[in-house]
C-alpha cells in the first residue's frame, strides 16, 4: 500500500516508522499488533492502539519530541526504538514565513543541528539562502522538497506560523504567547534564548564616508507601519541636524494599498529597491543605528548587530529581539499581534481588530511622537558625536 513507500525507515517484521511529521509506525498484514507511543521525557504513553491488519498510526503532536516506539505482534514485543537524531538526516522547513520570521528561526535551527548532531536540511525563500549558506557550510539549505528527496530525512520538523493550532499540536505554545524569537525554540525542543544568526555581508567596508542611520519605513502589513503622518518627516529632520546621512533602504519606495499608499519619507538618501540582502546588511553594519518597525530589515539590523530602533505598537516587545530603543505607546490600544483572541488576517490590509472602520484605527502607532522617538534616540551611545576621521 502507499503507506509503506512514505515513512522512510524499515524495522524487523516488516514494520516501516519515521519521525516525519511527527511519530509515524505502519505495520503489514499477518498478525494482531499492538503499537504505543511514549514521550521518554514526560514518561507519558501518547499513543496505543491494537490493529487485527495493516495500519499506520501518526501522532498528533507535529513538534519535536523524544518518543520512544513499541510494537506488539501477537502479544511479544518484536520492535523498540527511541528517536535518536543523531548522523540522521533530519528536514526543517520555514519557507513561509517572511525575512524577520527566518532570522528569528535559523539561529535555533543550527543549534538543534548542533545539539542533536544531526545532518540538518533547511527548506527557506529561495532569496534568502544566499545570506546563510556560506556562515552555515554544514547546514544544506533548499527552497523546495519533492516527494523523492522527502524519502531521505529520518525526521520533519516545520517552523512555521500556526495560526488555528486551537489543539498545540504543531507548536506546544501559541506563537502570540512566545513571541517570533521564541517559536522556533518551542518548536524545536529547546530552552529559551535569542539566538542571533550568523549572515553573509558584503565585502568592502562603510558605503559612504560619512556618518549615517538607515531606516525602513515599510512593512508586510499598514498595522506595523508607523501611522502618524508627520512622524518620519520630524525624525528624518532632527537626525539631518545633527549631522546624519539619512539612508531608506526599503526595497520598495512606495507601499501599502492602493486606497492608503505609503511613500518612504520626505528627505531621506533613496537606496530602495530589490537588491541583494548581503548588501542591504553592509548598509546596516557600518551604520551608527537603524530606524524600523516590526518588519524584516530590523532583524537583519539586529544579526549584524547594529543597534536598532523600533517603532511598534502592534506587537508586544517580547515578540521581537531584546533592543533597548523598543518604542510603544502604552496609553492608546496596543500589541494586538500578540493577543491569543485575534487571528492575524494578512490579506486584510486595514487588519485592526478593535479599531477598523472607526476614527481609532491604527491608534498604537498613530499615537507615538516624533518626540517619543527622538528622546529614545538621544539615549544611544555615542548620538551626535562627531567622529575626529
Amino acid at each position: 500500500m502507499s503507506d509503506v513507500v512514505v515513512l522512510t525507515q524499515e524495522g524487523p517484521e516488516g514494520i516501516r516508522y519515521d519521525f516525519v511529521d511527527g511519530c509515524r509506525v505502519w505495520v503489514p498484514e499477518g498478525g494482531n499488533w499492538r503499537i504505543r507511543l511514549r514521550d521518554r521525557v514526560a514518561d507519558t504513553v501518547v499513543y496505543q492502539h491494537d490493529f487485527t491488519s495493516t495500519g499506520m498510526v501518526q501522532s498528533s503532536k507535529r513538534y519535536y519530541i523524544p518518543f520512544e516506539i513499541k510494537v506488539w505482534k501477537d502479544d511479544k514485543l518484536v520492535f523498540t526504538h527511541n528517536c535518536d537524531l543523531k548522523e540522521r538526516d533530519v528536514l526543517i522547513t520555514m519557507h513561509l514565513g517572511g525575512l524577520g520570521d527566518q532570522l528569528a528561526w535559523i539561529g535555533h535551527a543550527a543549534a538543534f543541528a548542533q545539539h542533536h548532531q544531526c545532518r540538518l536540511t533547511c527548506c527557506m525563500q529561495e532569496a534568502l539562502i544566499p545570506l546563510f549558506e556560506k556562515t552555515y557550510p554544514d547546514i544544506h539549505f533548499v527552497s523546495n522538497v519533492d516527494d523523492d528527496a522527502m524519502k531521505r530525512y529520518y525526521a520533519h520538523y516545520r517552523v512555521l506560523v500556526f495560526f488555528e493550532d486551537k489543539e498545540h499540536n504543531f507548536q506546544p505554545i501559541d506563537y502570540r504567547q512566545s513571541g517570533l524569537i521564541h517559536m522556533g525554540a518551542d518548536t524545536l525542543g529547546l530552552p529559551y534564548a535569542e539566538r542571533r544568526p550568523r549572515i553573509t555581508i558584503d565585502p568592502g567596508g562603510r558605503p559612504i564616508k560619512e556618518r549615517y542611520v538607515c531606516i525602513g519605513s515599510q512593512a508586510s502589513g499598514l498595522s506595523k507601519y508607523w501611522n502618524n503622518p508627520v512622524g518620519w518627516y520630524q525624525v528624518v529632520r532632527f537626525l539631518k541636524e545633527h549631522g546624519y546621512r539619512v539612508i531608506c533602504i526599503d526595497r520598495s519606495r512606495i507601499g501599502g494599498t492602493e486606497t492608503a499608499l505609503r511613500m518612504i519619507p520626505h528627505g531621506v538618501e533613496d537606496e530602495t529597491g530589490d537588491r541583494p540582502l548581503s548588501e542591504r546588511a553592509r548598509w546596516l553594519k557600518h551604520a551608527d543605528f537603524f530606524v524600523g518597525l516590526s518588519s524584516g530589515l530590523s532583524w537583519l539590523a539586529w544579526a549584524v548587530e547594529t543597534p536598532v530602533v523600533m517603532i511598534s505598537g502592534y506587537t508586544q516587545p517580547y515578540n521581537e529581539f531584546y533592543t533597548p530603543y523598543r518604542i510603544i505607546n502604552r496609553h492608546v490600544c496596543n500589541s494586538c499581534g500578540n493577543d491569543v483572541t485575534q487571528r492575524l488576517h494578512p490579506e486584510d490590509p486595514l487588519f485592526c481588530p478593535y479599531h477598523k472602520g472607526t476614527d481609532r484605527i491604527f491608534e498604537c502607532t498613530r499615537a507615538i511622537s516624533a518626540q517619543h522617538v527622538t528622546s529614545v534616540i538621544e539615549t544611544i551611545p555615542g548620538f551626535g558625536v562627531q567622529r575626529d576621521d
